[in-house]
């Protein structure tokens, strides 16, 4: 009987372009249901398929810094979501959720 063999999935190694990036964290944002640490783990997903080093860099932060604050344990400063989105070459939209 030949043994199963699965492989980790991460999902930062399928987010290629800004378009399947922007279409993550949609979806990311839909799911949060209000968890402020769901979206800046799925922000650290966009960061490690676009580069953290240079996301850090873009975003005026340390790349240590970076990673704590998009470790999903946490939930980041505003200020620091706004800095990373900006650096991902994201932009954050709103629209009415009721009419």
């Amino acid at each position: 009987m030949n043994k199963t063999v699965t492989t980790r999935y991460d999902v930062a190694e399928h987010l290629r372009t800004p378009k399947e990036m922007a279409a993550y964290l949609e979806a990311c944002l839909k799911e949060a249901d209000g968890d402020a640490a769901f979206i800046a783990k799925a922000l650290g997903d966009i960061a490690r398929a676009k580069g953290m080093s240079q996301v850090a860099r873009d975003a005026g932060l340390s790349r240590e810094s970076l990673y704590k604050a998009l470790s999903g344990e946490r939930s980041p400063d505003f200020d620091t979501i706004l800095k990373v989105i900006d650096a991902l070459g994201l932009k954050l939209h709103a629209e009415a959720s009721h009419g």
